[in-house]
């Protein structure tokens, strides 16, 4: 249709990087698959985004469901309920904008979604500008997608619709899920944010589908009520980052000295997870390989925004001044050009914009037409773009770029104010009020900022923008204060994201002695952790969590088996996949730091073992505050020898009944569960809705002829031939010919003959004797009687009241070659039928037995 072949247009080029100007590329040739998780919800995270990235790079590939966009609205396995709006995450310049367009671009080109018949991609920049105005949705559709109106479609409700709002961040129109009057007529006129309200509760064309894009931090201004699925887009996965690379730079050798140079710089390969960052990285690169074949690399984030913008420079010098290669970058004009827009950048970033427009560009005191110039001749720094009406929206490449072009404004205003030029501790203070303002943040907001800021007081980056800097500040001794006073902070109690943040710091001003000396003392095998200060503590997670390794396990008493030592890396566990934590002298005050491990978001914590500390009830209680946590997804827990009893099995009960997804195995040997705490755990294995499986409760004595259900719970190592999840076990030695045996019991008892092939994982029938054609058995509860089991088919044998004084013996006998499986009671040495089974047996059989809580069998 003409829609397709207009969104095919539309999509098929797009400038990386570039508003309107520079060199376009096809879409589908340049396109890296992006790394998009499943899960999660449309909750407030307002930290920095660059911290979010850091914590996204310690999610090494874990079992989390990654989808690719073309099956966005398609059913998971196991859902039920349709998916109608997905809201996906992410942040700024990860690429969620390219992902629409991709999807839109394929559903017109024909290869994927083709059972929708029209896809209507908005963006909310371009929704912005009609805030003053009133449509119906009709209307809306025909006024940004005239195909349709030319087409005659005046009516939505018998298509397949996808309705694209791409950028819920940027959005400026009132949103107001609790006062917005209903509209169910999609002919009707109303406000453009009372449309798009009624359009996301569902009053208008519930059966069209809808996909919201977002920044993390605006997220929550849509209920989670009204969003059936929340995506992440993790941007660029290692793997993809060396691809991206690799498609830059087309000579190998090339490609590979530039990857194994962002490998080395922690902050450069933790920015390459965005692919605007790798953008802004291929462009230095190219540049600096041109003219320096074996020099030196930028490993700063400062050095890489500095040439970046020296780079824009020399675009503008030679492109629109008609200069050569060698003249001097900076202009007078060029100079006024990059004052503005960084006075620009540090006012909006104060108030939290990211996207300008007319008005906001007035207020900061640039003229309208002197932005359009900006945007035109810097393309790559700032964009002009024009909504439907041409109507001007202006914005940076990305967030780092604002800050640092306003951490350069900061720099050049203190500068060029003399004030550092009467005494140069004023610019030591400076530095120092711009820590203390950043710590003070509670979730880092200014951490970029800062780090640029410090970066631009090296002397060495200062050269590099001679031309812009008419004069340059600060001095070695002030960045030896500076060092120095970093260090102090360092030494204090900071949160593990602050301390981090002050380690990049350092890097920015090339200072690595605290974290070199730790290196050698860990290299060398002299790490003496009773000796280690607050900073060299820090440091030591500095080190761990930026080794660029997969923390996949951490074991506490490699560095010091002590309370102390948890505590203080902490932030370590939190980014690793397994702690062992056993035997490390822990108490109740570890529990409660661990709890708070396990209800954070970005712990990727999976499997932790205590086991053989003195925990007790109370160290219990405080771990199920985390265990309930809706963000905790821990699979394995070890409390083996932690002086856990009845009570302490109750709070681990209520945590996994709040939060019952995810944990798999809990080990709690040798302890003093209690009979009541023994069936609170245990009646979790019987509930569906919870994935605990192995509570290995079973006990064989007497040369393996007595198996008892154990209130002590058991510790065997893992065999594939064990049940996980139901008290059964299979005996070793299969029958032949004809056989017989008797078995004494008490209490709830399986006894049945089985297939060696019958599941033993999991929760399903397939599993359990006498549920599935795999098994034959007969069944006996004091309550119930007796009941015989083939193929989940169940016949009664005796009604409860005969069966309640019978003899707790029963005789077996199989003919397996005959085809024939019989149970006897046994009653003063005689023998009373119960049932007879007549089959084929088309395999070996083997005797089974199964348990029910303080019961028990023996052969007799």
């Amino acid at each position: 249709c003409d829609l397709q072949i207009s969104m095919s247009t539309k999509f098929q080029c797009v400038f990386e990087g570039i508003a309107k100007e520079g060199n376009t590329a096809l879409l589908n040739e340049i396109y890296t698959e992006l790394y998009i998780t499943e899960g999660g919800t449309g909750e407030l995270n307002e930290e920095h985004e660059v911290r979010q990235i850091e914590a996204a790079s310690r999610k090494a590939d874990r079992a989390e469901t990654s989808i690719r966009q073309e099956e966005l609205f398609q059913l998971p396995a196991g859902r039920q309920e349709p998916i109608r709006t997905v809201m996906t995450k992410g942040v700024a310049g990860i690429g969620k904008t390219v992902l629409t367009q991709k999807f839109t671009l394929d559903w017109a080109e024909g290869k994927a979604n083709q059972n929708i018949h029209f896809i209507f991609p908005f963006t909310f920049r371009e929704l912005n500008v009609l805030k003053e105005e009133k449509f119906s949705l009709v209307e809306l559709v025909h006024h940004f997608f005239p195909e349709t109106k030319e087409a005659g479609i005046c009516s939505f409700e018998d298509f397949q619709v996808i309705f694209i709002f791409d950028g819920l961040d940027e959005c400026r129109l009132p949103l107001d899920f609790n006062k917005t009057q209903i509209l169910t007529d999609p002919r009707k006129s109303t406000s453009v944010g009372d449309l798009l309200t009624n359009l996301i509760r569902g009053n208008l064309l519930p059966s069209a589908r809808l996909w919201i894009t977002t920044r993390p931090a605006a997220a929550n201004q849509i209920p989670t009520g009204y969003v059936d699925m929340v995506t992440e887009v993790r941007g660029f996965s290692d793997p993809q980052k060396e691809e991206y690379f690799r498609k830059r730079f087309r000579d190998e050798e090339q490609a590979r000295r530039i990857i194994s140079h962002i490998k080395r710089s922690r902050s450069l390969h933790i920015m390459c997870h965005i692919p605007v960052f790798c953008w802004i990285t291929t462009t230095v690169l190219e540049d600096l390989l041109k003219g320096r074949e074996g020099g030196e690399l930028p490993k700063s984030l400062t050095e890489m925004y500095i040439h970046f913008l020296v780079v824009q420079a020399k675009v503008k010098k030679i492109k629109y001044d008609g200069g050569a290669e060698t003249d001097p970058h900076w202009s007078p004009e060029s100079r006024k050009m990059m004052e503005s827009l960084g006075k620009l950048a540090f006012e909006q970033l104060q108030k939290g914009n990211l996207i300008f427009y007319e008005s906001d560009l007035t207020e900061c005191g640039i003229d309208i037409r002197a932005a359009s110039v900006y945007s035109g001749v810097f393309t790559q720094i700032f964009r002009e773009e024009r909504g439907l009406y041409q109507d001007k929206v202006f914005s940076f490449i990305h967030l780092s770029v604002q800050e640092f072009l306003a951490a350069l404004h900061v720099h050049l205003t203190f500068i060029t104010s003399g004030l550092f030029k009467v005494k140069q501790s004023t610019l030591t203070q400076f530095y120092k009020s711009a820590m203390k303002k950043a710590l003070q943040n509670p979730n880092g907001h200014l951490d970029l900022f800062l780090r640029f800021l410090l970066g631009l007081s090296l002397q060495t980056n200062q050269n590099l923008l001679r031309g812009l800097l008419t004069q340059t500040g600060s001095s070695s001794q002030t960045n030896q204060k500076t060092v120095q006073y970093i260090k102090k902070k360092i030494s204090e109690d900071l949160s593990a994201e602050k301390s981090i943040n002050l380690f990049h710091c350092l890097n920015e001003l090339n200072d690595g002695s605290l974290v070199e000396e730790i290196q050698q003392f860990l290299s060398s095998g002299r790490l003496s952790t009773d000796k280690l200060s607050h900073a060299q503590w820090s440091a030591l997670v500095f080190i761990l969590l930026s080794s660029g390794e997969d923390q996949e396990k951490f074991d506490l008493k490699k560095y010091s088996a002590s309370e102390e030592a948890l505590l203080r890396l902490l932030p370590v566990i939190k980014a690793s996949n397994k702690a062992i934590l056993s035997g490390c002298n822990l108490s109740e005050r570890s529990c409660a730091a661990l709890s708070s491990v396990l209800s954070s978001h970005s712990s990727r914590l999976r499997d932790l073992d205590l086991s053989n500390n003195n925990l007790q009830d109370s160290g219990v209680k405080q771990l199920s505050a985390g265990l309930e946590s809706p963000h905790c997804e821990l699979e394995t827990l070890s409390l083996s020898g932690c002086l856990i009893t009845e009570e302490g099995c109750a709070s681990l009960a209520s945590a996994l009944k709040s939060n019952p997804s995810h944990l798999r195995e809990l080990d709690l040997s040798y302890n003093h569960p209690g009979e009541a705490g023994i069936k609170l755990l245990s009646a979790a294995l019987e509930d569906p809705h919870w994935r605990l499986d192995t509570l290995r409760n079973l006990k064989l004595s007497d040369n393996n002829r007595k198996v008892t259900f154990e209130k002590e719970l058991q510790s065997y190592p893992d065999h594939p031939d064990r049940f996980d999840h139901r008290y059964q076990l299979l005996c070793r030695d299969g029958l032949t010919g004809r056989c017989y045996w008797e078995v004494e019991w008490r209490g709830q008892v399986t006894i049945s003959v089985s297939y060696r092939g019958i599941r033993r994982e999991g929760v399903r029938s397939d599993c359990f004797f006498g549920e599935n054609n795999q098994s034959w058995s007969l069944f006996y509860s004091d309550s119930d009687g007796f009941y015989v089991w083939h193929d989940d088919k169940k016949t009664q044998i005796f009604p409860s009241s005969s069966s309640s004084s019978s003899s707790h013996r029963v005789a077996v006998y199989v003919d397996c070659p005959g085809g024939v499986l019989s149970f006897f009671r046994v009653s003063n040495d005689s023998l009373i039928h119960l049932h007879t089974f007549n089959t084929t047996f088309t395999e070996p059989l083997y005797p089974g037995f199964g348990l029910w809580s303080d019961s028990s069998m023996v052969l007799c």
